[in-house]
């Protein structure tokens, strides 16, 4: 079983001690900090919500399990900061968080911290973001780009509101506006007009520095 594995299975399993010892060793052994996060972290992380949707994990699981994934991007981040210093030149800013309406934010975290490590400048909200806030911290901060994620269907059409609020206020041009989330799809993203989506941290990141080079 590999390093990746393990950590995925302590994470699943609750056990906060031994998931931080393996993500130690793995830095120790010279491992990257994205590899660790989309190989180890995510993919367990990702188990624990799928195990909560078919019955099999209960609230005390769920939370336990992002408490977990928290205390292990505690860990990484400290290594995400060095890795951006080496980077020479910001790759753009990015305003990301969790939209209105929903409090899911452990992808969004995830994903913001890739980002971070690939040399992005990145202003994390938070989850339950209205559309105003978004806004009004892209236009402060001058971001490039607004990630927008969502892990309720319910709360999918803020992304499209915050789309049209963009062109009403005759914004589109300034913003890449990109989508995530788990009910989110590329049918969705190309529905609303989002410039871009990512089904999960690399792709996002990948999609991201795509994007940002076209600007």
């Amino acid at each position: 079983m590999s390093i990746f594995n393990e950590i995925s299975e302590a994470l699943v399993k609750g056990h906060l001690d031994k998931t931080l010892e393996l993500v130690n060793k793995s830095i120790e052994d010279g491992l990257s900090v994205n590899e660790i996060i989309d190989n180890g972290l995510a993919v367990g992380i990702r188990r624990v919500g799928d195990l909560w949707e078919e019955g099999e994990f209960f609230l005390p699981e769920l939370m336990q399990g992002a408490e977990i994934m928290r205390a292990a991007m505690d860990v990484l981040n400290p290594h995400i900061l060095k890795q951006k210093d080496d980077i020479t030149r910001s790759m753009g800013k990015v305003v990301i968080g969790t939209v209105a309406g929903d409090i899911h934010d452990i992808g969004k975290t995830v994903v913001g911290s890739m980002l971070t490590a690939s040399g992005f400048d990145v202003v994390d909200l938070g989850p339950d973001v209205p559309i105003d806030r978004f806004l009004s911290v892209a236009e402060e901060v001058q971001a490039d780009m607004i990630c927008l994620s969502a892990l309720l269907t319910t709360t999918m059409i803020i992304q499209r509101d915050l789309i049209t609020e963009l062109k009403k206020r005759d914004l589109s041009h300034k913003y890449v506006v990109m989508i995530g989330g788990a009910p989110v799809t590329q049918r969705w993203a190309d529905e609303i007009g989002a410039d871009g989506f990512g089904e999960n941290a690399v792709a996002a990141v990948k999609k991201a520095t795509e994007l940002i080079k076209k600007k």
